[in-house]
């Protein structure tokens, strides 16, 4: 999943701002009581995702894939003040967990915990988006980018994190390797689509960044 040299890696992190104390606590705990903790986006793209909401300053985001909240915590950093964010996830057992950091980071208020199959969840929510994050199963990302497209505003932004999955996407797949086939249609999807612009960042498992540029 990293693809840059430990030692450059850790000089990065060094040389980006810290997590707060809330998030470094999460992230312990993740760490430690989780199972697949690789799953939590960390240090460097925490930062990278908070610094891009306070970027787009959205009023409305959209994350599909809580796991334990640190992503959420980290986009929330740039609402606006009567912003919200809607995270869906299917794991009740993380649920009491995410809650507990959202209280702590102080976003309550702007984050809501939605539980269920996002692919029917995303329906029901009436809103128009101007930031969604995706970081869930794998194989319906396609699926998810067709779902949220009407509801993101033009100039509004996709981020889809693992879009590298750990080089595999660049490799020749197995036959039965439905993930990294998958993501490989993703990716081909997103820069076939004349109505974005979009850039693969490599950062970590790569986060692919998509701009609606016209409906």
């Amino acid at each position: 999943m990293e693809f840059l040299p430990e030692k450059i890696n850790q000089y990065a992190e060094a040389h980006t701002s810290p997590e707060s104390d809330v998030l470094a606590g999460l992230n312990r705990e993740t760490q430690v009581k989780v199972l697949m903790p690789r799953m939590l986006s960390g240090h460097l793209q925490g930062r990278a995702l908070a610094l891009f909401s306070r970027m787009i300053r959205p009023s409305r985001i959209l994350e599909i894939g809580t796991y334990t909240g640190y992503s959420a915590i980290c986009l929330a950093e740039g609402l606006t003040e009567e912003g919200l964010l809607y995270t869906l996830d299917k794991n009740e057992e993380l649920a009491p967990m995410v809650r507990r950091y959202i209280e702590e980071a102080g976003y309550q208020d702007q984050i809501q915990c939605l539980l269920g199959d996002a692919r029917e969840v995303i329906p029901t929510l009436k809103e128009t988006f101007d930031l969604v994050f995706i970081d869930a199963d794998k194989v319906n990302y396609g699926h998810y980018y067709d779902l949220i497209f009407d509801q993101l505003r033009t100039g509004g932004f996709i981020i889809a994190d693992n879009v590298l999955w750990s080089g595999k996407v660049a490799e020749e797949v197995k036959e039965n390797d439905a993930a990294t086939r998958a993501l490989q249609a993703f990716n081909d999807k997103v820069q076939q689509d004349k109505r974005v612009e979009n850039l693969l960042l490599p950062l970590r498992d790569g986060l692919m960044i998509v701009q609606k540029i016209a409906e």
